[in-house]
């Protein structure tokens, strides 16, 4: 059974640092784009950034110069670099993958989220 897993999450005072990771596990054939999302209280889940297998990565405006997104294909695991971090970035943030299991059935697998809360 497949299964994304995320850590990192914490609480920060505005202008510090928090480092998300995002590992995926089980029977898997391959793994395509994943990417991190966030949806903050009363707001839509956002994306926030992506990454290819290839490692081409495209960022929201909102965090740009601030956020990185990384990948270990080794370890089937992405992370997320978040710098400068600002009371507006508090949200759960959300792992996300498209990813074929054994039996090759493509689907696109979410984490069970990870709480941010950035004070000011």
């Amino acid at each position: 059974q497949v299964q994304l897993v995320e850590s990192g999450g914490g609480l920060v005072q505005a202008g510090g640092s928090l480092r998300l990771s995002c590992a995926a596990s089980g029977s898997i054939f391959s793994i395509g784009v994943m990417g991190w999302y966030r949806q903050a209280p009363g707001k839509q889940r956002e994306v926030v950034a992506r990454i290819t297998g290839g490692g081409s990565t495209n960022y929201a405006d909102s965090v740009k110069g601030r956020f990185t997104i990384s990948r270990d294909n080794t370890k089937n695991t992405i992370y997320l670099q978040m710098n400068s971090l600002r009371p507006e970035d508090t949200a759960v943030y959300y792992c996300n993958a498209l990813l074929s299991d054994s039996s090759r059935l493509t689907q696109n697998y979410w984490g069970q989220g990870t709480q941010v809360t950035v004070s000011s």
